[in-house]
């Protein structure tokens, strides 16, 4: 394979898009939805989510033939940002009898299982939903909560070792972790292993706000960590712009799990399209306005991951990206 050339490749897509598998095989494509005279199904939806990621769900009922205001109606619950402020919103949908919850966060899951044990559950994104208590097995779900999956947990130690290739001296790496993920636990348990195989010290740090977060920085400072690796969160999707600052003033080398932080200044993502969760997730609530139970439509896991490099970054950090690295990228941002 050659090389690409970065003097005229400015942004570079991977073709094919982004590929979902199942344990057991992939969700149909539905037919397209049938409105009922007088029936406008209900759909919850709990959690904070950006414009684009709202965009993209409702695309995808779109597609599957549901118009808002005909033959669905939405019900947005967001806690902005405040997780202990899940649990009452959820117990509101419940009383609403929506028809169906989707939760855009692992939090928002948690919070949405703990309300109700019959109305279907349906999570766009979630670490390791068997870890996480939200599902028996990937293959049958087994309970009134089914979705997707990014297996984000295992991606870290590919993470870190990506941090590792571009910037060799690195010998201590700070990891950012919200404590109220539980999929973060079981994340950095992965990134413990990672770096005892590549030979650096972890420096875990908690945060959840922005001056959490900024203390954070400050620490990672004080005990002169090389670089820095931000665990996937919507918290930290909200405060990305804050994050790629202090990452640049620090002259810290970082890897996230989100594009979008990448595509704020940050150095390097790996992971799966979020987006494209989302859009998926209008399937998921197709078929059980349907009938489908939760309990028998087997979570999606990608199997495919999104390498995303920003050029403008690295030479700011005076960073020489390996070429092993860049003709893996997906996407070069210049």
């Amino acid at each position: 394979m050659s090389s690409p050339d970065l003097a005229t490749i400015h942004r570079r897509t991977f073709l094919g898009g982004f590929l979902l598998s199942v344990l057991v095989a992939p969700l149909a494509a539905p037919a397209p939805a049938q409105q009922l005279p007088g029936r406008t199904a209900r759909i919850g939806f709990l959690g904070d989510v950006p414009s684009f990621l709202d965009d993209a769900f409702r695309q995808g009922l779109r597609e599957l033939g549901y118009v808002e205001g005909q033959n669905i109606a939405i019900e947005h619950r967001a806690p902005e940002w405040k997780y202990e402020r899940l649990p009452g919103l959820a117990a509101e949908l419940v009383r609403l009898k929506v028809d169906v919850i989707v939760a855009a966060s692992p939090p928002a899951t948690e919070a949405a299982k703990q309300a109700t044990s019959t109305i279907p559950i349906v999570f766009t994104v979630s670490g390791d939903p068997v870890a996480e208590g939200f599902v028996a097995s990937l293959a049958r779900p087994g309970g009134n909560l089914t979705g997707l999956a990014t297996i984000s947990p295992e991606l870290v130690g590919k993470q870190l070792e990506m941090l590792k290739t571009v910037a060799p001296k690195i010998s201590r790496v700070a990891v950012l972790q919200n404590p109220s993920q539980q999929s973060h636990l079981s994340a950095v348990r992965q990134a413990e292993d990672a770096a005892r195989a590549l030979g650096v010290q972890l420096q875990v740090l908690k945060a959840r706000t922005p001056s959490e977060i900024e203390a954070a920085f400050a620490a990672m400072r004080s005990q002169r960590a090389g670089g820095v690796l931000v665990l996937r969160d919507a918290v930290f999707r909200a405060h990305r712009a804050q994050i790629v600052a202090l990452a640049a003033k620090g002259r810290l080398p970082a890897v996230y799990g989100l594009r979008e932080e990448v595509e704020a200044g940050g150095l390097m993502a790996y992971g799966a399209s979020v987006p494209q969760l989302f859009r998926r997730a209008a399937i998921y609530v197709d078929k059980i306005l349907k009938g489908a139970k939760p309990a028998d439509l087997p979570v999606e896991q990608p199997t495919k991951f999104e390498l995303v490099i920003n050029m403008k970054t690295a030479k700011a950090l005076g960073l020489t990206i390996p070429q092993s690295i860049l003709v893996r990228a997906d996407e070069i941002i210049q």
